[in-house]
C-alpha cells in the first residue's frame, strides 16, 4: 500500500482518538452500519482531499465500510493530525498522504497520489482536488462520475467554473445543504475558531474587541461565541443585507478602514481574497491578534506584513509577532491558516456527524444516480437533508409532530381560506 504519513507509531493513540469522536458520531454510525449490510459503494473507487481529522477517519471508515476503495489527503498543510493518518494507514488499511505542516510542493504532490487511484468519486474541501483534475490529470476526467464539495470556499470555485463551461463533471454542494451549514458553518466553526484563538495565545477574550469580517453563517457562529464569552463584538461586510443584519443581531457594522483602529483581536472569514490588507495593518493598536478561519490562507495580506515589518519571530508556537518599524507589534495566528484546525482540532465531532453523513449519503447518490447527472454544480437532494435531520433528532431521543391527513390537505388547497 502507497502512503506518506508522519509516524506510524502514533497510530495507536490515533486509534483511540478517533474512537472517541465517533462515539460523538451516531449518525454516521448508523449510516455505517447499514453500508457494511448493503454495501453500496461496491466497486467504487473514492480520492478525498478533507482535513486529516478523527472525524475524517470515521467518514473513511464508514466509506469502506460500503465498499469503496479509498485515498485520502489534506486539504490543508497545517490541518493534518498525524496520529489520525498513521492509524487509517496501519490500523484500517486505506492509504493517507499528509503529514502535519508539509510544503507546498509536498502538499500537490499528496494531491496527486491520491488521485493516482483513478477516482470514480472525488470528496474535496476547497476545491483543490477538482483544480488539479482539472488543469493536470485530466486523464481521469473519462472515469469520473461526480464528486462531492465541503465547503463554501469550494462551492464558489466550482459555481464559477460552471459559468465559464469549463466544470467537466457534476459536483454535489455539501456545504449548501441545510444540516451542514445551519450547524457545521455557524455551530462548529464558531466554537472551534475561538477555541483555536485561545489554544494559540491564552488571551482573555472578555473586554476585547473582537472583529469579525464576514457574516456568513460562519461569521455569525464565530460573532455569537465571541459575544458570549464577553468580547464588543464588531462586523465588517460588503453585502448591506448580511451587515444590517448583524445590527440588528446587536453588533457594531463598521468598515474595516475603521475597525482597524479599534479591534483587538481580527479574524476573517469571507472566502475573499486580501479582506485585511496593508493599509488596515497600519492603522492597527500595539498587539493587534489577526486570525483566519476561511479555507485559504489569502484573507490576510501575508505579504504585505511582511513587508511593512522590520523584524519577525515566534513567540508562541502558533503566534507569530511582526514588529513594524514604529515600533508597533501585530501577531497572526497559525501562519493565517484555518486557526481552529492550525492550533485546535477543528469542529467537534457532533456536529461533523452531519456534515459527513451528507458526504456518505452523497457518495451513495452518486454511485447510484451519478451516471444521469450533467457537469455543474447540484444542492443536496432533499430527502438526504431532511434523513440526516431525522436520523440526528432519532440519535438525540428526540420526536416530533407529523402532519395529519387534514392539516395535509389544507397546505395542498388554494381554495380554503379565512
Amino acid at each position: 500500500m502507497d502512503y506518506d504519513v508522519r509516524d506510524l507509531s502514533l497510530a495507536e493513540k490515533g486509534k483511540l482518538r478517533i474512537e472517541w469522536a465517533g462515539m460523538h458520531m451516531p449518525v454516521l454510525r448508523l449510516i455505517r452500519e447499514r453500508f457494511a449490510r448493503e454495501k453500496p459503494l461496491e466497486g467504487m473507487r473514492i480520492s478525498a482531499c478533507l482535513h486529516v481529522t478523527t472525524e475524517t477517519a470515521n467518514l473513511m471508515l464508514t466509506l469502506k465500510a460500503g465498499g469503496a476503495s479509498l485515498a485520502l489527503c489534506a486539504s490543508n498543510p497545517l490541518s493534518t493530525q498525524d496520529d489520525v493518518a498513521a492509524c487509517l494507514v496501519k490500523e484500517y488499511g486505506i492509504p493517507v498522504f499528509a503529514i502535519k505542516g508539509e510544503d507546498k510542493d509536498t502538499y500537490y504532490e499528496h494531491v496527486n497520489r491520491a488521485l493516482d487511484l483513478r477516482p470514480h468519486i472525488t470528496l474535496d474541501d476547497g476545491g483543490d482536488l477538482v483544480s488539479t483534475i482539472h488543469s493536470s490529470r485530466r486523464e481521469l476526467l473519462e472515469e469520473i462520475i461526480a464528486g462531492t464539495e465541503e465547503t463554501t470556499t469550494g462551492v464558489i470555485r466550482f459555481r464559477s467554473m460552471e459559468r465559464e463551461g469549463v466544470l467537466k463533471y457534476p459536483i454535489i454542494a455539501v456545504n449548501d445543504a441545510r444540516t451542514k451549514y445551519l450547524f457545521d458553518n455557524r455551530y462548529g466553526t464558531g466554537q472551534s475558531t475561538l477555541d483555536g484563538i485561545l489554544r494559540a495565545t491564552n488571551v482573555l477574550l472578555a473586554g476585547k474587541t473582537f472583529v469579525v469580517a464576514g457574516y456568513g453563517w460562519c461569521g455569525k457562529g464565530i460573532a455569537k461565541r465571541a459575544q458570549g464569552m464577553g468580547a464588543s463584538v464588531v462586523v465588517t461586510e460588503v453585502d448591506p443585507l448580511k451587515a444590517l443584519e448583524a445590527v440588528m443581531d446587536g453588533y457594531r457594522v463598521m468598515p474595516m478602514r475603521e475597525a482597524a483602529k479599534v479591534g483587538d483581536i481580527f479574524v476573517t472569514v469571507t472566502g475573499d481574497i486580501n479582506v485585511i490588507r496593508g493599509e488596515h495593518f497600519k492603522l492597527m493598536k500595539d498587539g493587534a491578534i489577526l486570525a483566519n478561519s476561511g479555507h485559504f490562507n489569502v484573507e490576510i495580506d501575508i505579504p504585505a506584513l511582511e513587508k511593512l515589518a522590520k523584524r519577525k519571530r515566534r513567540i508562541r508556537e502558533y503566534v507569530d509577532e511582526y514588529t513594524l518599524e514604529d515600533g508597533r507589534r501585530l501577531y497572526l495566528l497559525g501562519e493565517g491558516r484555518l486557526i481552529n484546525l492550525a492550533a485546535a482540532e477543528g469542529h467537534p465531532a457532533s456536529v461533523m456527524d452531519m456534515s459527513f453523513a451528507n458526504q456518505a449519503l452523497c457518495a451513495e447518490y452518486i454511485a447510484r444516480h451519478g451516471s444521469e447527472l450533467e457537469p455543474r454544480v447540484y444542492p443536496v437532494p432533499e430527502h438526504i437533508d431532511k434523513e440526516v435531520a431525522r436520523l440526528k433528532l432519532e440519535s438525540m431521543g428526540i420526536e416530533i409532530d407529523s402532519l395529519t391527513e387534514e392539516q395535509e390537505e389544507y397546505l395542498r388547497s388554494w381554495e380554503m381560506g379565512t
